[in-house]
């Protein structure tokens, strides 16, 4: 049926929905104080780590992070879409799922991209036809069984060919006007409009088609059989296909009947194929290009084991050095990240049809783990039976551990690195800390330089952060002006409710401050309304503060929301990472332990927020700096120390006359 379906609907059905009905029905779950717990069904496990918390309505697994509400598990487990998993919610209470009136626009891109499916599906049947009939397939088919495929295999992932010639395909699926833009924009086709041409673009090549998570066919690689260039071609970005996104052979791997323990990246579609063809069904491939984030979170939502398997030669190690870079921010714990390099000369596809199943098997077992690639990497031709070398070891080691989450791997990883060099832990983790990213210069910064201690902070357009040695604010200005345009005159005293002071807090935050806004707003959803969102927070590049930015929002907008109703949003929009990450941040028990107070929160709430508008005042102008101070001075939170700093960048400036002296003043009148 066409239409979205509308949020107050999904909104009602989750109130009416009880989560531990939903996962019952599919899983044998166990009482377990108040909440309910069992051997989770997305990953292998002994002991049982799912948990489902019938007060917050959603589950969590803390082996494999799997997380979300009842809408999201009947995504996981049944493999439905978003749409799917509400109807099918829906028709288990018994009610009619309604939908909304689409514009005319919306309606039209929905029917365009099912053509564009359709067209995909039509073309996937033709390469796979011409394999079994063309006359020419003969060398396609030789060449497919001197790799020791079988037709079973190759039915499997729907290898196929294209025969030689240019228009084959073009007069197959059609040559109209409205046929030849839906092969032109599926990649099918190549349009030179210059040279009045077009042609297919596989041709004389064995086609592997490739599929999303759904098993719709988005895509193609074809490996070419006679001596054009290139060897590997694939599909170009489409409206339905993002090779930074896709990856050839998962939803195969899906498809295999088992769990996926581990998951192995080879880099080519025969590598693929044929150790599928030798029993290792759980290979997947990227298209042309490095391994990404969204490629890893996919990967991680499947299984909790991800192996990379690289040729051994310098290419390799570059490639395997990039696939660390991105692990790093992913390596939540439970999660297992593992290098597998082979000898020279040597693929996958090689090795498994010289040395056999069991062989490979083995070495995959042997694979590095993260720890100690990344040791390797960082400690290469160091000597670290010296001082110096163990400072140096120290020093390169640091910016890898500072991208994993705070966490049990990332504890483990600091006290190994203090292990190699003889360090104290602790202090080893407090010389590491949190890696805060430069931001760069602004124009209106770079014209303030002064030559004072503070010269070199002011020549990179990073002002020196505030020193606050009051409480943290309890009130943030308003942000109805933007940032970039800051008032030239004073702003209005504004004069909101307050809470109580409060006492510092003793330390305890365990995650970074970012995430410990998420976590406590998400246990707290009425501390939105305590709050306004500090000047700044936009320039700080942290998938966290976006959340927290739009949880705030939100809960301004629609006080009365619960979390379930929120992560619920996140996946009606196709923003399904971000509902993930939410659920697994507000499922964890330890921000918001049993006996914790409402006023213990709000004071861990606070000195995160006071962490983070640090960075965020740093990262503002001069003149962005000084309108904040102000706004502060009027509601009784200036800042003597940070308004000291600014002073002299403030009176080299052109700014306003009366803004500096305003400044001034309140600067002589505060001390």
């Amino acid at each position: 049926m066409a239409g979205k379906i509308p949020q107050h609907f999904i909104d009602d059905l989750l109130d009416r929905v009880d989560i531990v009905d939903v996962i019952s029905a599919r899983v044998q779950l166990k009482k377990t104080g108040k909440n309910y717990s069992a051997c989770c069904p997305f990953h292998d496990e002994k002991t049982p780590s799912f948990t489902v918390s019938p007060e917050k309505q959603f589950y969590y697994c803390f082996g494999c992070q799997a997380s979300g509400n009842a809408v999201g598990f009947v995504m996981d487990f049944d493999r439905f879409s978003f749409p799917e998993a509400v109807e099918q919610l829906a028709r288990d209470m018994g009610m009619e799922v309604p939908r909304e009136e689409t514009t005319p626009f919306e309606d039209e891109r929905a029917r365009y991209k099912k053509r564009l499916f359709n067209t995909l599906n039509e073309a996937d049947e033709y390469f796979q036809q011409q394999l079994r009939k063309h006359p020419a397939a003969s060398n396609a088919i030789d060449y497919l069984k001197g790799r020791g495929l079988t037709g079973q295999i190759s039915r499997i992932f729907g290898i196929g060919y294209a025969p030689p010639g240019w228009d084959n395909l073009l007069n197959t699926l059609g040559t109209d006007s409205e046929s030849v833009r839906l092969q032109v924009d599926a990649g099918l086709l190549i349009e030179k409009p210059e040279e009045n041409k077009r042609y297919d673009r596989f041709r004389n090549r064995i086609i592997f088609p490739i599929r999303d998570t759904r098993g719709r066919t988005i895509a193609f690689g074809g490996r070419v059989l006679g001596d054009d260039k290139p060897k590997y071609l694939n599909s170009p970005e489409t409206p339905v296909f993002h090779k930074g996104r896709e990856l050839y052979g998962l939803y195969e791997a899906t498809q295999s009947g088992s769990e996926l323990k581990q998951v192995v990246v080879v880099e080519g579609y025969m590598d693929v194929v044929a150790l599928a063809q030798h029993g290792i069904d759980n290979a997947v491939a990227t298209l042309g290009t490095a391994i990404t984030a969204p490629h890893l979170e996919k990967l991680f939502r499947y299984t909790p084991e991800v192996v990379f398997c690289f040729d051994g030669d310098n290419a390799g190690r570059q490639a395997a050095h990039r696939a660390l870079e991105n692990c790093l921010p992913m390596m939540e714990d439970g999660r297992s990240a593992k290098f597998l390099f082979l000898p020279e000369g040597e693929d996958p596809d090689s090795l498994v049809r010289k040395s056999g199943t069991e062989r490979f098997r083995d070495r995959l077992a042997e694979a590095a783990p993260l720890s100690k690639f990344l040791f390797d990497t960082a400690g290469e031709g160091i000597d670290t039976d010296t001082p110096d070398g163990k400072a140096r070891l120290v020093k390169l080691a640091t910016p890898y551990i500072q991208r994993i989450p705070r966490n049990v791997f990332r504890s483990l990883l600091t006290n190994q690195l203090a292990k190699l060099t003889g360090m104290d832990g602790d202090k080893l983790d407090t010389l590491i800390g949190d890696k805060v990213e430069p931001t760069p210069a602004k124009p209106e910064q770079q014209q303030y330089q002064h030559q004072d201690q503070h010269q070199q902070q002011a020549a990179e357009g990073i002002p020196p952060a505030p020193d606050w040695t009051e409480e943290p604010p309890e009130y943030y200005p308003d942000q109805s002006q933007s940032p970039s345009e800051p008032s030239r005159h004073s702003l209005p005293p504004r004069k909101p409710e307050k809470r109580p002071p409060l006492p510092q807090p003793e330390r305890r935050i365990q995650m970074s401050p970012e995430r410990t806004l998420v976590a406590i707003l998400l246990n707290n959803l009425d501390f939105a309304q305590q709050i306004e969102i500090p000047p700044g927070f936009n320039t700080l590049d942290s998938k966290e503060i976006q959340l927290f930015e739009e949880l705030v929002t939100l809960l301004k907008e629609e006080p009365t929301l619960c979390i379930n109703q929120i992560i619920a949003r996140k996946f009606a929009v196709n923003d399904t990472e971000n509902g993930r990450t939410m659920a697994a941040i507000a499922a964890s028990e330890t921000m918001h332990p049993p006996g914790e107070t409402e006023r213990d929160n709000w004071r861990e709430f606070h000195d995160a927020l006071r962490i983070i508008e640090r960075q965020a005042f740093a990262n503002l102008s001069i003149p962005e700096q000084i309108a904040t101070l102000i706004q502060k001075e009027q509601i009784d939170e200036f800042d003597v120390k940070a308004a000291m700093r600014i002073l002299p960048l403030a009176l080299k400036s052109d700014l306003d006359t009366e803004i500096k002296e305003k400044l001034n003043q309140i600067i002589r009148r505060r001390r």
